[in-house]
C-alpha cells in the first residue's frame, strides 16, 4: 500500500514552517528523517494534505554550547550524536544510547526532534531526555516556549506540541564530569523497539539522583529521588514506582521492567562515569 496524494513544501525558515502548519488547518505534517511518518503514510494510518520539509532549516540544525547546557537542533540525526559530531552534555550517555537505536541506515536519517514529536513510549530519546531533565524548545505563531521533557510527553504518541508548533531544539543540562549513569533496555533482537527501559543518573555535584522507567503504556516514569535505589537496591523499593508507571504486579511487563531496573542499578554500581 502507498500513501494518498499530498502536496510538498520546503520552507526556508522555521517561521515559514510554522506559517504553513497554521494554514494547513491541522492537515499538514512536518517531515525531517521520515523514519516513522513514512511507514505510517504508506499504511494510511495518517493521510496529511501536505508535507512540510524542515530537515535543512538552519534554526533546526547546529549546536549551541552554553555555560551550563548544550542546545541541540531538532533536525540533528541519531548518527551525528552517535559519531560525536555534536557536543555532548551527557558524559557519554547520549552517544551510547544513539548506537543502540534501530539500524545505521535509520540513524543516518532519523532525528532527535522527530523522535520526541512521535513520542513512542519505547523510543530511547523520550526516556533519555526525561532522565537528563532536558527542555524541549517549541516554536509557534506566538513565538518560542520551553517545556520540560518529562512534561512534554502526555502519553503514548501524545505530546504538548500544538498543531501549529514545531520542535526547534532541545536544551540539555551538562552533567558533572564525575557523574555516573546507566542505561539498560530489553529487546529481543538488535534494532527492535524496547520492551522495557531503565536508566539512572547519579550526579552528586548537581544534587541529582534520578531514575527513569520507560517503555510503559504512558509517559516515562521519572523517579526524582532515586537515592535509595542507587545506594541499596531492593525489589521492594522499586515496586511502588513500577505500579505508579501503570505496570500490574505479576505480569510479564512487570517482571521485565523490574529486571531492567535492577540491571541498570547494577551497571551504575560498577561504573565511574562512562562506558
Amino acid at each position: 500500500m502507498k500513501s494518498v496524494a499530498f502536496d510538498y513544501q520546503r520552507p526556508v525558515t522555521a517561521v515559514d514552517a510554522v506559517r504553513l502548519l497554521k494554514a494547513s488547518d491541522g492537515m499538514g505534517k512536518l517531515v525531517s528523517g521520515s523514519q516513522s511518518l513514512g511507514p505510517m503514510m504508506n499504511l494510511r494510518l495518517v493521510q496529511p494534505d501536505q508535507l512540510i520539509d524542515v530537515r535543512r532549516l538552519a534554526e533546526l540544525n547546529g549546536v549551541q554550547d552554553d555555560a551550563d547546557s548544550i542546545v541541540i537542533g531538532a533536525a540533528t540525526t541519531h548518527a551525528a550524536i552517535e559519531d560525536g559530531i555534536v557536543a555532548d552534555a551527557s558524559q557519554g550517555l547520549m552517544p551510547f544510547v544513539a548506537r543502540g537505536i534501530a539500524y545505521r541506515a535509520i540513524r543516518n536519517r532519523g532525528t532527535l526532534g522527530g523522535s520526541l514529536a512521535h513520542a513512542d513510549p519505547a523510543a530511547d530519546w523520550v526516556n533519555v531526555m526525561a532522565l537528563l531533565d532536558a527542555e524541549v524548545l517549541l516554536l509557534g505563531p506566538e513565538g518560542e516556549r520551553s517545556v520540560k521533557a518529562d512534561h512534554f510527553v502526555l502519553g503514548a504518541f501524545t505530546t504538548l506540541l500544538a498543531e501549529d508548533e514545531i520542535i526547534r531544539a532541545v536544551r540539555i543540562p551538562k552533567i558533572s564530569s564525575n557523574a555516573r549513569w546507566s542505561y539498560y533496555k530489553f529487546n529481543r533482537k538488535t534494532g527492535e523497539f524496547a520492551e522495557a527501559i531503565a536508566a539512572f543518573l547519579d550526579d552528586p555535584l548537581r544534587g541529582v539522583r534520578r531514575a527513569v522507567i520507560g517503555a510503559v503504556d504512558g509517559p516515562p516514569q521519572v523517579i526524582e529521588q532515586a537515592g535509595e535505589l542507587i545506594d541499596a537496591w531492593a525489589d521492594q523499593l522499586a515496586d511502588p514506582w513500577l505500579i505508579a508507571a501503570g505496570i500490574e504486579p505479576g505480569t510479564y511487563e512487570y517482571h521485565i521492567h523490574l529486571v531492567a531496573l535492577q540491571r541498570a542499578a547494577q551497571q551504575l554500581s560498577r561504573l565511574s562515569g562512562a562506558y
